[in-house]
C-alpha cells in the first residue's frame, strides 16, 4: 500500500451560476437579413481589429490601454458595441493563455516520458509505475528524432509565454485549414467563405442592469419583438427612432420564458447574441443572464438518504443505488448513448442519457449523485500509451468537460446535488471486492457495475473494500467477522469484535475466545503460537515397579476413583 497515492476527498460540485436559452429567429425578411450581415461584418471586422491591438500589448496590457482601445472603436459603432468588443477579446485572448499553459503541460509530459524510455536498454520490461524500453533499434531512433521535435517546441511555446504571445484565429483554425482541403472537405470555394465569414462575425451585446429590458444594444421586449442599435457608419439602415432597426420576425422562448419575460420586465440585465447556422440556413438568438451564488447542499446532508454512484464509460453511464450505510440496494442500471455522428447529435445522446439518470435517481429518493472527478488531459498522449492508439481516441472522445458541465446543470434543476470523487483504483477495487459477490443467476455484475458502487462508497465517506467474510465455525472464534455494513459513525468497525464476558452460544462455556482478536495466540499454522500434537508423559520408574510386582495392581484404586 506504500506505493498508493493519496486519494482526494470528496466534495460537492457547486451548482450553475449561468443561465442559457436559444431560440430561431423566423419570419425574417430579405431586408432584415441584409442588415444583420452588415452590421455583423461590420463588428466582426472591429473586433479582429482590437484583438490583434490586445495581442500586440501582451503582459504590457492595463486598464489604461482597456481604455484607449474603447475609445477608438467607439467612434466607428457606439459606447456600448465598443464595451462588448473590448470585453469578448479580453475573454478570447485570457483563454488562449490557459490553453497555452495547458499544451506546455502536455509537451513537458511527453518529453519526460521520451527521455525515461530512451535511457532504458532495448527490449527492457516496463513495470505498472514506470514504461520500459522500446522494443527495437528503429524504434529507439524515430522516438529520439521525436524528443527533438517536441523539445523544440516546448522551447518555443515557453518563449511566447513568457513574453504574453499567443495565437488566436477568429473564425476558427480548423476552418482555416480546410480551404487548403476544400474536396476533402466536400466544400466549395463560395461555401467556404459563407461559413469564414459566419464566423468571424460579431452581433453580441453584453446586458445592463436598470436599463430598458436589460439591453440597450440588443432589445427584445417581452411579447418578443427585437431591436438592434445600429454602429454609427450604418445608421441610415435605421427603420425607427434613435438610429435603431427593428426586426420583422419576433422570438418566442419555449424553455425559461417566463424566467426571461421576469427578468427583462423587472429590467434586469440579459445578454444577448444573433447568429447565423450555415447548414441549416437560419438566424438564431441566445439569451443569456447570470445566476445569484446559491449555495450549496452541505456534503454531510448529501449523505443521508444514500448515493447514486455513477461510473462514466465511453457508451453508457453504470450506475447503482446505495443507502447511507454504503450497502448495494437493487440491481445495477445502465444508461447507453451513442457519440458517433455530428457534434449536435452527440450532445443530444448526452443529454437524454443524463435526463434518464436523474429520472432514476429521483424516483429512487436519493438526495446526490457520486461521479468521479475525470480530467484524461495528461492520460491522451502519443508518448503515454505508444502504439494503443484506439485506446488514445477512445479516451478522447469521451466528453468529460462538457459532461460535468451539463450534468451538473441539469441536476440542480431537479434538486439534486454532485459529489465529485477521486477516480484512483476504482474500477480496480470494485471489481475485485464487489463484482464476484453480486454476481447471481438472475443479477450480471460488470467491472463498470462495480466500479459505480466504489465511487458510491468513496462519495459515501465509506472505504471501497468490503467486510472480511466469516471463517468456519471450527475456528475459535466461531462466525467471526460478518459482511453486514456498520454505519460510518461507529468507531473500530474495520477492527476485530471485542470479547463479550459471558458464554456467546449455550454449547461454549465463558472465556471460549478470548484471544479471538490474536492471531498469533490461536491455533493456526505459519504462527508463532503454533502448538504441537500433544502427547502423555510417562509414569515414574517407582510407580512402575510397584505396578508390575504381584498385587501391586490392587494397592491402588482405579483412576476413575483417583482425587482430581
Amino acid at each position: 500500500m506504500g506505493g498508493l497515492r493519496e486519494v482526494a476527498a470528496a466534495f460537492v460540485v457547486p451548482g450553475p451560476s449561468g443561465v442559457a436559452i436559444r431560440d430561431r429567429l423566423k419570419q425574417l425578411t430579405a431586408g432584415d437579413e441584409e442588415v444583420l450581415r452588415l452590421v455583423g461584418d461590420h463588428l466582426g471586422s472591429l473586433a479582429s481589429r482590437d484583438l490583434k491591438a490586445r495581442c500586440a500589448a501582451g503582459l504590457e496590457h492595463d486598464s489604461e490601454r482597456w481604455a484607449e482601445r474603447k475609445r477608438d472603436l467607439t467612434c466607428e459603432s457606439s459606447s456600448r458595441w465598443a464595451g462588448s468588443i473590448t470585453k469578448a477579446t479580453h475573454d478570447q485572448w485570457a483563454l488562449a493563455r490557459r490553453c497555452q499553459l495547458a499544451h506546455i503541460q502536455s509537451l513537458e509530459a511527453g518529453v519526460r516520458t521520451l527521455t525515461h524510455r530512451l535511457s532504458q536498454p532495448i527490449g527492457e520490461q516496463g513495470t505498472k509505475r514506470a514504461p520500459g524500453g522500446y522494443r527495437s533499434k528503429q524504434e529507439w531512433f524515430a522516438k529520439s528524432r521525436r524528443l527533438h521535435v517536441l523539445s523544440d517546441r516546448l522551447e518555443r511555446e515557453r518563449a511566447d509565454r513568457d513574453t504574453g504571445r499567443v495565437h488566436v484565429v477568429r473564425g476558427g483554425k480548423r476552418l482555416l485549414n480546410t480551404r487548403h482541403n476544400l474536396d476533402a472537405a466536400g466544400l466549395t470555394e463560395a461555401e467556404w467563405r459563407q461559413r469564414w465569414g459566419t464566423g468571424r462575425r460579431f452581433l453580441a451585446a453584453d446586458g445592463e442592469s436598470g436599463k430598458r429590458f436589460g439591453n440597450e444594444t440588443i432589445r427584445v421586449t417581452p411579447d418578443g419583438e427585437i431591436s438592434i442599435k445600429l454602429p454609427a457608419p450604418l445608421t441610415g439602415y435605421a427603420n425607427t427612432g434613435n438610429g435603431r432597426y427593428t426586426l420583422t420576425g419576433r422570438v418566442q422562448f419555449k424553455h425559461r420564458g417566463s424566467e426571461w419575460a421576469d427578468r427583462v420586465t423587472a429590467d434586469r440585465a440579459v445578454a444577448y447574441r444573433i447568429h447565423y447556422d450555415t447548414d441549416r440556413d437560419r438566424w438564431y438568438l441566445t439569451a443569456s443572464w447570470q445566476r445569484p451564488v446559491v449555495k450549496t447542499m452541505p456534503l454531510d446532508a448529501a449523505r443521508v438518504q444514500g448515493m447514486v454512484g455513477v461510473d462514466t464509460n465511453a457508451d453508457h453511464f453504470a450506475a447503482y443505488e446505495l443507502d447511507r450505510h454504503g450497502n448495494p440496494v437493487g440491481n445495477p442500471q445502465r444508461f447507453f448513448f451513442d457519440l458517433t455522428g455530428t457534434a449536435d447529435c452527440r450532445d443530444a445522446q448526452v443529454r437524454h442519457a443524463i435526463t434518464r439518470l436523474l429520472h432514476w435517481a429521483r424516483r429512487r429518493g436519493v438526495a446526490a449523485i457520486g461521479i468521479e472527478d475525470l480530467d484524461f488531459q495528461a492520460e491522451k498522449t502519443r508518448e503515454k500509451h505508444g502504439r494503443r492508439k484506439q485506446f488514445r481516441q477512445l479516451i478522447s472522445g469521451m466528453p468529460t468537460g462538457r459532461l460535468k458541465a451539463r450534468l451538473v446543470s441539469m441536476a440542480a434543476e431537479q434538486g439534486l446535488a454532485i459529489v465529485a470523487v477521486d477516480p484512483a483504483y476504482t474500477s480496480k477495487w470494485g471489481a475485485q471486492h464487489w463484482q464476484k459477490p453480486l454476481t447471481s443467476t438472475k443479477r450480471s455484475m460488470t467491472r463498470h457495475d462495480a466500479a459505480s458502487i466504489a465511487i458510491g462508497r468513496r462519495a459515501l465517506g465509506h472505504p471501497i473494500r468490503r467486510r472480511t467474510a466469516p471463517p468456519p465455525h471450527d475456528q475459535s472464534d466461531r462466525a467471526g467477522h460478518r459482511t453486514v455494513q456498520a454505519p460510518s459513525g461507529t468507531r473500530g468497525r474495520e477492527e476485530t469484535r471485542p470479547r463479550i464476558p459471558g458464554p456467546r452460544t449455550r454449547s461454549a462455556r465463558a472465556g471460549r475466545g478470548a484471544n479471538a482478536g490474536d492471531q498469533n495466540a490461536q491455533h493456526r499454522s505459519g504462527r508463532s503460537a503454533e502448538h504441537g500434537f500433544w502427547r502423555q508423559d510417562s509414569l515414574p520408574l517407582s510407580l512402575q515397579e510397584r505396578l508390575r510386582s504381584p498385587g501391586g495392581r490392587h494397592r491402588f484404586p482405579p483412576l476413575r476413583h483417583w482425587p482430581c
